[in-house]
């Protein structure tokens, strides 16, 4: 048993939902160095052959994360890669200089994976050959065993008694060489994450969650890469003030323009322009450079040539056909917003009512969040086209049709089923 995990056993999930201990708890441990020292960063095929054996070779679960440069760069790609695993230890990788890790993967198939919310890491490391086929996400386990706070180092200090120094997390992870502090924040991100997903089963096991757990796990584990977002530009900070098809083609062009500067220059599209300038030029729709160059976020350290190309994509927008232009919002592939039941349907509003308490009542029980004992967006969709016979069966069939996993159904389908026949009477 490591340190950790004697602290874990002492400490009896101090944090955990349900009651405080009665004894006065011990203060936490600051966590300054990883117990193997710092590993030198691997960046050749060599080094990288030798790490795929050493962790081939490992016992247990390999605990797993990685580092992008949200903010720097364009894209969410990976910086540096972090592993540990007992009789491996602790390896840092530069997927730039080694960019095929799919031989890693490989060597670690089957084996499972235990990551910090898993489905932020997830898509870069799947980029570099890197995809689990069984994974444990420490995350969502403090979520379902009731966590007041979910973050990497509020879980390791409250279960575990140490503190994570997490000053590094907001860096630029693409600057090359690495400096010491930020290398060693990197390894102890993965130090005590077996031992974090060690404590954490006992207790899923405990409030006899472990089986719901995971499920959850394996769901997101075989879950398809996310299709591209249809009209990302719609996306941009404050797009509700935009009222206009005119003013929605200038944020398009605007938006499109700058992606395609950010995606050449590889820097964060923010750090070119702002969403807010482009929301600003959009409502003021400018009639030439002078009048952009006036407006918020096209300041005087914005060149003449910036300037120019800005304008040019104003103007781009202004020269549309009206047959061209974006259509306000996008096209609803399910229930209408909520805001707008009472007025379609007002049947629908008083389902979509009780259906919420129900299952805000049923999660408090349970000691979790709402969103992860089931969707917002599937019981949306249950009470906007409810069943003939809201029964048992055809519930818990819509609520699975919906993706809903089997211990979501099994623990929702009453409460529902309640609710939509109590409304049902009701509005006889």
């Amino acid at each position: 048993m490591t340190d950790a995990q004697e602290t874990a056993a002492d400490s009896s999930l101090r944090t955990t939902g349900g009651a405080p201990p009665d004894d006065v708890e011990p203060a936490p441990i600051p966590l300054l160095e990883p117990r193997d020292g710092i590993p030198p960063v691997i960046t050749d095929e060599d080094a990288l052959a030798e790490t795929i054996a050493a962790f081939a070779g490992g016992t247990g679960p390999v605990a797993v994360d990685a580092e992008r440069a949200s903010g720097y760069r364009y894209g969410q790609r990976a910086y540096l890669v972090q592993l540990r695993r007992e009789g491996a230890g602790t390896a840092l990788i530069d997927p730039v200089a080694c960019p095929d890790l799919s031989g890693l993967g490989e060597a670690l198939s089957g084996v499972e994976w235990v990551l910090h919310a898993a489905t932020q890491d997830l898509p870069c490391l799947r980029e570099i050959g890197m995809v689990p086929s069984r994974l444990f996400d420490t995350e969502l386990a403090g979520r379902l065993a009731g966590f007041p706070r979910v973050g990497l180092g509020a879980m390791v200090e409250g279960v575990l008694g140490f503190v994570l120094e997490k000053g590094h997390s907001a860096v630029d992870w693409s600057t090359r060489p690495l400096p010491e502090p930020w290398l060693r924040y990197a390894a102890l991100d993965v130090e005590l994450l077996v031992d974090l997903r060690d404590a954490l089963e006992k207790e899923l096991d405990r409030q006899g969650k472990l089986e719901w757990a995971r499920e959850e796990f394996d769901a997101i584990a075989s879950a398809p890469p996310p299709e591209p977002r249809k009209d990302p530009w719609r996306r941009t900070s404050g797009m509700h003030k935009v009222r206009r098809r005119r003013q929605m083609a200038v944020v398009r062009e605007l938006w499109e323009t700058r992606d395609r500067a950010a995606r050449r220059r590889d820097i964060s599209p923010g750090k070119i322009l702002g969403d807010g300038a482009i929301i600003e030029a959009a409502l003021a729709v400018p009639a030439n450079v002078h009048a952009l160059a006036a407006l918020n976020g096209f300041g005087h350290r914005m060149g003449r040539r910036q300037l120019e190309q800005w304008q040019a994509a104003v103007d781009r927008a202004k020269e549309l056909p009206d047959a061209e232009l974006p259509q306000p919002g996008q096209p609803l592939t399910g229930p209408p917003p909520p805001r707008a039941w009472a007025e379609k349907d007002p049947a629908a509003a008083a389902r979509l009512s009780a259906a919420r308490a129900a299952v805000s009542a049923l999660a408090e029980t349970l000691h979790m969040p709402q969103e992860n004992l089931i969707t917002p967006d599937t019981v949306r969709r249950v009470c906007w086209e409810p069943p003939a016979t809201p029964d048992a069966a055809s519930v818990g069939a819509a609520l699975a049709g919906y993706g809903a996993r089997p211990w979501q159904v099994a623990q929702v389908t009453p409460v529902l089923v309640a609710a939509l026949t109590a409304k049902a009477k009701t509005t006889d």
